[in-house]
């Protein structure tokens, strides 16, 4: 499928992403905006879903978040979910610029924590017309609880703690160190996060999805960003717009996609990929083919 570097502006920073269009088109198309997890850039598991999609027929923009990947901003690692937000929205703009796009057939799909994004981004923007998510991960709720929900409070306490000795260690004029987000091997990624951990890892810093610009840290005011923002907060506002979520069997993160679901008014369905986990998702062929069908499926159908 042809596929085009492009940039666009959020809120004065200038992103970059990768336009995929279909090998066929008899005039504007149906477009999705695809999101990548936190830490992912356009060229892991967004870039392959986007570019299933444009197999498919849309016309797909898959984009590096705001101080990530290639896309700019200051300083690099800062994952901020109001500007995430913002970037989802911005892509929304872009593509109504594109004459490949019919401006009325917009829809997002976001993975891991862009799968929260969205929601949020759809809820306050009724450009979007339908909106999907494949292992959604709110932020807030990963840092807080632990991505299977049983983390002790005094963890992100401490996180806490860490971020607030950061801005004023920065306004002392000092450069604190960023907070690392993976260890140096698989046994201490297992010991920290279980096998939930180890395939992060196995992801990240393999050979299996690693890219030179994925992010292996986060600016520590990243951490207090979180802790304020609910990306499920806007979920009543999708209405009457479809929403289509979808997790793995085996996936701990799956009771976050439960609760934006359990939130959402209008028509709705959580679809569940037999043996799959929450990385499992990202690119794992045996999974990632069933879930591109039944997203072609619901964007065919909604858009």
């Amino acid at each position: 499928m042809p596929k085009i570097d492009v940039t666009f502006d959020s809120a004065g920073v200038r992103l970059a992403g990768h336009l995929h269009l279909p090998a066929e088109a008899g005039g504007p198309s149906a477009a999705v905006v695809v999101g990548h997890p936190a830490s992912g850039v356009k060229e892991q598991a967004a870039g392959l879903y986007a570019a299933r999609l444009a197999e498919r027929g849309f016309v797909t923009l898959a984009f590096d978040a705001a101080y990530q990947g290639e896309s700019g901003g200051e300083p690099r690692g800062l994952e901020d979910p109001a500007q995430r937000v913002e970037d989802f929205k911005a892509a929304v703009s872009f593509l109504t610029t594109r004459s490949e796009v019919d401006a009325e057939r917009i829809g997002e799909l976001g993975i891991c924590a862009s799968g929260a994004y969205v929601l949020s981004a759809t809820g306050s923007d009724r450009r979007v017309k339908a909106v999907a998510t494949v292992s959604a991960v709110d932020m807030h709720r990963q840092f807080r609880f632990g991505a299977d929900g049983t983390q002790d409070p005094a963890v992100f306490e401490g996180m806490l703690g860490a971020a607030a000795q950061a801005r004023t260690a920065t306004a002392a004029g000092e450069k604190p160190a960023p907070l690392t987000l993976f260890p140096e091997t698989v046994e201490q990624a297992r010991a920290l996060g279980g096998e939930h951990g180890a395939e992060g890892f196995e992801y990240y810093r393999t050979a299996r999805g690693h890219h030179l610009r994925s992010a292996e840290f986060f600016d520590w005011t990243s951490i207090d960003k979180f802790a304020t923002f609910d990306t499920f907060a806007a979920v009543p506002l999708i209405g009457s717009r479809p929403l289509l979520m979808i997790v793995g069997t085996r996936a701990v993160t799956a009771w976050m996609s439960i609760e934006a679901f359990q939130r959402a008014t209008g028509p709705k369905e959580l679809h569940h990929v037999e043996g799959a986990s929450h990385v499992d998702l990202y690119d794992k062929e045996q999974y990632v083919a069933p879930a591109v069908d039944k997203l072609s499926a619901f964007f065919t159908e909604s858009l």
